[in-house]
């Protein structure tokens, strides 16, 4: 073997060759030292006060917050998807595809209570040309004054825009990435010490499943990897959705570094999971907290066909994000250590698999230490969940 070979590269490739992974120019690692931590699972059937008092019984449960947040920056990437605009029968989008306000405001008002300095609510909205992430919750029907209300020195950033520095910072993947080396975004996902992702539990068209992890998808401006995003360097305004991450029909932005390899398949189905395990290799997450009180079957929005609302009333916590979306996708009735061919990753990879083969955590629940409601406790079959009469 070549000297100038580093080795732990050198095994991580024959790592990938030896799961029979046709993939580009990549560095995995094998899963079986992938690291693990308990992930709590609780009942909860309304939202409210009820949700604040579990969440905090299942934070002490896996650790606790103060440790993990006192005297420190905090970033909350939230998950509100789609426009502000769209709901499903009617009915409020934190009631079906987007986290609920109660769990942001709930998290928010622990994270101060054990002793955060500062917190921040991030998310880049992909169908609005509202300026500010306040603007864009307040069309939607959010009293935002509840979310600055629940913490002192609580903010919010619209990261399709560079921030107050004018530039974007650039995320390096440190296993070398798998479509991209780099991600260029908002500074804000770097200058934190502590980053949370808030999300929902539902299923995804593209990747199967969506929580704690694909929350990341939202992480890259529109404005670079949008469909109107800007040729030579970022567009002003949010450039739509994120079409070249899913099927690579064109690339970002010039300032922003292009795909490693241009050949590999266009199918957002190999594509999505892997700009997802990139992202979350690239901005660790520290606290995972999904919101499954009520939430939908059958896809990640009302654009989706099939979609259909469901009640399974469970609120997962975690610090490892592999380890709490397994949990989740046991929770949703389906393996978390299924391969694509088998639900829920029919026509995708399994972004969990990835991740793991990253060294980001495991998805073996043999491996995971489950805290309060047991899976088979809590389980709700989401492929069975009717569409309403």
């Amino acid at each position: 073997m070549n000297r100038n070979v580093n080795r732990r590269d050198f095994l991580q490739s024959a790592s990938a060759v030896a799961l029979g992974l046709s993939l580009p120019s990549t560095r995995l690692m094998a899963s079986p030292l992938a690291p693990t931590a308990p992930v709590a699972v609780a009942k909860c059937d309304t939202y409210g006060p009820a949700v604040v008092a579990s969440l905090e019984k299942m934070f002490d449960q896996i650790g606790g917050l103060k440790k993990l947040v006192y005297g420190k920056t905090v970033a909350i990437k939230v998950n509100v998807t789609g426009d502000s605009s769209t709901r499903y029968n009617g009915m409020a989008q934190g009631a079906t595809y987007w986290v609920h306000p109660d769990v942001i405001s709930g998290t928010v008002y622990l994270i101060g209570k054990a002793g955060a300095k500062r917190i921040r609510i991030v998310e880049s909205p992909t169908s609005s040309m509202a300026p500010t992430l306040e603007q864009f919750l307040t069309e939607a029907g959010w009293k935002t004054s509840d979310l600055t209300r629940a913490a002192t020195g609580v903010e919010f950033e619209n990261t399709n825009f560079p921030g107050k520095s004018g530039k974007y910072t650039r995320l390096w993947v440190p296993s070398g990435g798998l479509i991209f080396k780099a991600y260029d975004v908002n500074s804000a996902y770097q200058d934190c010490d502590v980053f949370v992702s808030v999300a929902k539990l539902k299923e995804h068209s593209t990747a199967g499943v969506t929580m704690a992890m694909k929350n990341l998808f939202g992480v890259p401006p529109t404005n670079i990897y949008g469909q109107k995003a800007g040729i030579d360097e970022p567009s002003k305004q949010p450039g739509g959705g994120r079409s070249m991450l899913h099927n690579g029909d064109r690339q970002p932005s010039k300032t922003a570094l292009s795909e490693i390899d241009p050949s590999t398949p266009r199918d957002p189905g190999y594509r999505v999971p892997r700009v997802t395990a990139d992202l979350v290799a690239a901005r660790p997450i520290h606290l995972s907290v999904i919101d499954g009180i009520d939430t939908v079957a059958g896809g990640e929005g009302p654009w989706v066909k099939g979609m259909r609302p469901v009640h399974a009333g469970l609120l997962i916590a975690g610090m490892n994000p592999v380890t709490t979306d397994a949990v989740c996708t046991a929770l949703m009735g389906f393996d978390p250590m299924a391969e694509r061919g088998t639900a829920p990753f029919e026509k995708c990879d399994s972004t969990l698999k990835l991740a793991e083969q990253l060294g980001i955590g495991s998805r073996d629940l043999s491996r995971i230490e489950l805290i309060g409601l047991p899976i088979s406790k809590g389980r709700v079959d989401f492929r069975k969940v009717p569409q309403p009469v």
